[in-house]
């Protein structure tokens, strides 16, 4: 049987704020702050003094949970320019080459995960630069204070790396900026948290249903098994991310891929059990549900697919492989909606890339949270992750 989510509770305030009992949505509402908070705690520490404030042979970065974002967020800027490589490791073992000519990035809210505690002790024994981001007295400090690196402070009143992504990432962004890995700096991260800020503005609690653009993709995609859809490598880390705050905050088995190479992939799913027929007439087109099935004698409805399409803002000029690329996502969504596949598209406002990005994933996180308000569920406690925590603790 589908879920099912009643608008009304999504516009009772009273009901939110006893769902959302550590105050998520408050949480990803302070995005923007975090950012400029951030800006202040990397300068008095001395951002610019990473990697001793030369442009190190490559950069590897070691984030995990709800902080791998900032990993491939990092890694996504970098790509298209930056004259050194970077890239992605959550744990041991240490590639071999890395030594005193690199830069190893770590970041840990707590200052406690294993594995970027792990790789920042081993790049240290090596004598690779250090820079570290987390909690300012924990184990992952301690490290980079032993090896002379660059240690950035999260703040105060940071929780859950989920909520608190951009305390986590601006110092990152920051860094790679100085060392001239990407162009964004100080400039770029305050446009950053001005549109993080429009749409904390958006989505707030007491903006009505039908106006609140997240409680309207959280009501969308209720009734769904979502698959969150990419236009190209900056939505591609957007949906990552929404795919695993569906799972994580929400409790929705959400999967994510990115055009152009997962379009077979999603287009299958077309065909299946999930799609306008439930499964009943696998292989033929119908745009909507069967108006006479009568859930009586048919047995409940099953949750149809939904296909949450990440777009970005349009270009003033089309190259022929962006016009390609365009091609491919619309024949896409109208494939979508021809097998009667439930659509929601989320397009990215023009600005710089890190802006573009900030603002969809600022939309999904909103939307996966009153999805799990909506649902009945807290967005901050699951039951089941605790247990598992108990069961896995030494």
């Amino acid at each position: 049987m589908a879920p099912m989510l009643e608008e009304e509770v999504l516009n009772d305030p009273d009901y939110i704020a006893e769902r959302d009992s550590r105050g998520t949505l408050v949480a990803f509402a302070t995005a923007g702050a975090q950012v400029r908070q951030a800006i202040t705690l990397s300068l008095e520490a001395g951002i610019e003094r990473v990697a001793g404030g030369e442009r190190p042979r490559s950069v590897l970065v070691a984030s995990l949970g709800g902080s791998a974002v900032v990993a491939n967020v990092l890694e996504l800027l970098a790509e298209p320019g930056s004259p050194v490589p970077v890239t992605v490791r959550r744990n041991l073992p240490l590639p071999g080459w890395v030594g005193p000519l690199d830069l190893v990035v770590a970041v840990s809210l707590s200052g406690r995960a294993p594995g970027p505690l792990a790789v920042a002790a081993e790049a240290a024994r090596r004598g690779a630069s250090i820079l570290t981001v987390g909690a300012a007295d924990s184990p992952l400090a301690d490290v980079c204070a032993r090896a002379r690196g660059v240690h950035i402070d999260v703040g105060r009143g940071r929780t859950s790396s989920r909520t608190a992504l951009w305390s986590l990432l601006t110092p990152v962004i920051l860094a790679a900026g100085e060392l001239g890995l990407i162009e964004a700096g100080v400039s770029v991260m305050s446009d950053t948290a001005d549109r993080l800020d429009l749409h904390a503005e958006a989505c707030r609690p007491t903006s009505e249903s039908f106006v609140n653009p997240a409680k309207i993709l959280a009501m969308a995609l209720a009734e769904t098994v979502p698959v969150v859809l990419a236009d190209g490598p900056l939505n591609g880390v957007a949906a990552g991310r929404a795919a695993s705050m569906l799972a994580r905050t929400a409790r929705m088995p959400a999967t994510s891929g990115e055009l152009p190479d997962a379009a077979s992939q999603i287009v299958a799913c077309f065909d299946g059990p999930f799609t306008a027929g439930g499964g009943h007439q696998v292989g033929v087109r119908q745009s909507a549900p069967d108006i006479f099935a009568d859930p009586f004698l048919d047995g409940p409805a099953q949750p149809r697919l939904g296909l949450l399409l990440l777009r970005d803002a349009p270009p003033a000029t089309l190259t022929q492989e962006q016009g390609e690329a365009e091609a491919l996502t619309d024949a896409v969504l109208q494939t979508a909606y021809d097998a009667g596949v439930r659509v929601s598209t989320v397009v990215a406002e023009p600005g710089h890339p890190l802006v573009r990005l900030a603002g969809q994933i600022a939309q999904t996180d909103f939307a996966a949270t009153y999805l799990a308000i909506g649902l009945g569920l807290d967005p901050a406690v699951s039951p089941h992750v605790a247990d598992l925590r108990d069961r896995t603790r030494r």
